[in-house]
């Protein structure tokens, strides 16, 4: 059962136990629906508290079950919550830990709520797309006022119990326990006292008969939606919490429970509300490694020392001094240690002087952090993580260095973005130790780390890295070995088509324009011009080496050899005034590719928009589909979810493996194909992977790969 009923003394209580946070699945539904039944049979029962089990009142909806008919069988919680509505007895909610959505809506639908102090309480659906969909929207706005009730739905943001309790006027908590301990104490007592005020013929208080009223009810809803539209132009489940709270103040209360519901069904058929969910769904199962338990052991990590004080070295340190682990940096000189410490300390007082840390925090973690140009002085460290530069000669050095000096069992990682992780593994006599650990730039706000498992990476040392990466609070995602594991090896086929792209007839704003109105944050020239465009040189030119047969535009190339580099250089495909930001597009630039254009013998055409985002979004679909053939990323989501952390695709499209699926992977072969017929692409890149064909052919979609 999922949830347990008890009788103590005159008092029933239903105790939610479905971990981890008291999903409201339907099995919880059901023993909740039965237990208000007994409750009611049972002479001797004169009141009933419901409250949860372990670490969570409720978190709401239960996450196994979303999008399933189970979610809407009843009794769904609307019908729960009726029950409530028509209970004859006094029901307390009691509450504490975590109290959201469905969680919130449930104890909204009580007599009475106790919570206990430090308690979570939110209407998060907004996150999902979605606006609340069992009276959330109506009865909140009636105990809390219509302004603070507005906010937390709109926000979806958890506000502590004692903070709404706080609010003149509420009528959410009636009160707040003295501790968690204590919680149920005094919800059966508050439970008693009701009883007795009941037999004496007072009347259940109910929610749902509260009035809702806003004094300048048309100018504020106004102003409220002219906030809210400014800052969620792609997302309507903000505007349309908005429409459901004021139809709490316009209609009687049922009207408005029937006007949220539409809603919150309409939603739910969204494409950006499937995309959010779908996201959701994805960032949880990107934890998840087929062999690897969840309760596998960890190694032990109580220091860590990182190779290289550069600009990635010392923001990967950041992120270890944020969460009070001790760091040792390491460089060849002094004056480049210097640098690092210097980059790390301004990180720190700029954080300061936004009020996001007190002084002493920052000291602290800079208290925290060790500087060296000895290999002897981090022998003991638990973890090791070299950040230095991408040559594979380089790295050798480093490990067999390191190999040589590390303790026994020590995790030695890698931040290669490119390189091959079973080669530095095999410079060490213990393959077993090496990961990679690929950080993405800037490595202390960038929320992405592609966890590289080689081929004889320990699984201890797998899930150990996971356990770090999700304490310092990364999105991790696993990725096997192969040339720019997931997000690298994608982003080279959407580069290729960008500088195909200028050569048949745009220029680099037009391609950056288009793909920015589709959502990216980014288009790719901006994007080279911040990340440097020597980076991209250097790697084609290892391609022209290793890979002759794959075709790439030399605009790229001619824009190096002028030293246009990007922003360090204050000119790449843009010009750039000193000391700013904003990308100009440059006639110099726009000069050079006509010139080269000329040289090829390409006469320009007009591209659309349309096919502009189409081959650059496809090329990632393509190149994930044949990574998911490798095994290279477990499942399409977790590939999703590294183009979503760490490359800017829009969060609202969720993704390039979902929205291809969205589009229609038949839709999406049909285009490859036209785009294998263009005599200036690569005819052979645009073959539909295989994974495709066969998917199209059986009617499914990534999921079932």
């Amino acid at each position: 059962m999922t949830a347990h009923y008890e009788v103590r003394g005159d008092v029933a209580v239903i105790t939610l136990d479905n971990p981890p946070v008291n999903g409201l699945g339907l099995s919880t539904r059901q023993a909740i629906a039965q237990g208000l039944d007994r409750a009611h049979d049972d002479a001797a029962v004169r009141a009933i508290v419901i409250t949860g089990a372990g670490k969570a009142f409720s978190g709401g909806a239960d996450i196994k079950e979303f999008g399933s008919p189970k979610a809407y069988q009843d009794p769904n919680l609307l019908s729960l919550i009726l029950t409530l509505d028509h209970a004859r007895k006094p029901v307390v909610a009691a509450v504490h830990s975590v109290c959201m959505g469905g969680g919130l809506e449930l104890a909204l639908g009580a007599h009475y709520r106790i919570a206990a102090p430090g308690t979570k309480v939110a209407l998060p659906e907004v996150k999902l797309g979605l606006i609340p969909g069992a009276g959330g929207t109506q009865r909140l706005p009636r105990v809390l006022g219509v302004e603070p009730a507005l906010n937390m739905i709109v926000s979806g943001e958890p506000v502590n119990a004692e903070l709404l309790a706080q609010l003149p006027g509420q009528k959410l908590f009636d009160k707040i326990a003295a501790s968690a301990d204590t919680l149920l104490d005094e919800a059966l007592a508050l439970a008693r006292e009701a009883a007795e005020r009941h037999a004496q013929g007072a009347p259940l208080p109910r929610v749902r008969d509260l009035p809702c009223k806003h004094p300048q009810a048309e100018a504020y809803f106004q102003f409220a939606r002219n906030m809210v539209g400014a800052q969620a132009k792609h997302y309507p489940a903000p505007l349309k919490c908005i429409d459901a709270v004021q139809a709490a103040t316009t209609k009687p209360f049922d009207e408005g429970l029937a006007q949220e519901r539409q809603t919150f069904l309409n939603l739910m058929t969204d494409p950006v509300s499937i995309a959010l969910r779908h996201v959701f769904m994805a960032e949880r199962a990107a934890g998840k490694i087929a062999d690897v338990p969840e309760d596998a052991p960890l190694r032990e990590v109580r220091s860590l020392a990182i190779i290289g004080a550069g600009t990635m070295g010392s923001g990967i340190a950041i992120n270890f001094l944020n969460i009070g682990l001790p760091v040792t940096l390491l460089e060849t000189k002094q004056e480049a240690l210097d640098r690092g410490v210097a980059h790390i300390r301004s990180v720190y007082e700029g954080q300061v002087k936004k009020g996001k840390l007190k002084p002493e925090q920052a000291e602290q973690r800079l208290a925290l952090l060790r500087t060296t140009l000895s290999y002897d002085d981090i022998r003991d460290a638990d973890m090791v993580i070299e950040a230095v530069f991408e040559d594979i000669e380089v790295k050798r050095q480093v490990f067999e260095r390191l190999d040589a000096v590390m303790k026994p069992g020590a995790i030695l990682a890698t931040n290669t973005s490119t390189l091959d992780v079973n080669k530095i593994a095999s410079f060490t006599k213990r393959p077993q130790d090496v990961v990679g650990t690929h950080f993405f730039s800037p490595a202390n706000v960038m929320k992405l780390l592609e966890v590289v498992r080689g081929a004889a990476t320990a699984k201890d040392v797998l899930a150990t890295v996971m356990a770090l990466g999700k304490k310092i609070k990364k999105t991790c995602v696993v990725s096997g070995v192969c040339d720019g594991f997931i997000g690298n090896r994608m982003i080279e086929q959407y580069s290729r088509q960008a500088g195909f792209l200028l050569e048949e007839g745009c220029t680099p704003e037009q391609v950056d324009k288009a793909i920015e109105k589709f959502g990216f944050a980014m288009g790719p020239f901006r994007m080279g011009d911040l990340a440097g465009n020597d980076v991209g040189w250097y790697i084609r030119k290892r391609r022209y080496v290793e890979k002759p047969h794959m075709r790439y535009s030399k605009v790229a190339d001619r824009l190096c050899e002028m030293g246009r580099f990007g922003q360090k250089t204050g000119a790449g495909w843009y010009d750039y005034a000193p000391g700013k930001r904003d990308a100009i597009p440059s006639a110099v630039v726009n000069q050079m590719i006509e010139e080269y254009r000329k040289e090829l013998g390409i006469t320009p055409r007009k591209i659309s928009d349309e096919e502009i985002v189409q081959r650059l979004v496809f090329a990632l679909v393509n190149e994930g589909a044949h990574i998911l053939e490798e095994k290279i990323a477990a499942r399409a989501s977790d590939i999703d979810m590294v183009y979503l952390t760490g490359y800017g695709f829009p969060v609202w499209r969720g993704g390039p493996m979902h929205y291809a699926e969205q589009y229609g992977l038949f839709n999406v072969m049909q285009a490859m194909k036209r785009f294998a017929l263009n005599p200036h692409d690569d005819a052979q890149f645009w073959q539909p992977a295989p994974l495709i064909q066969r998917l199209v052919a059986e009617g499914k979609g990534f999921a079932a790969a």
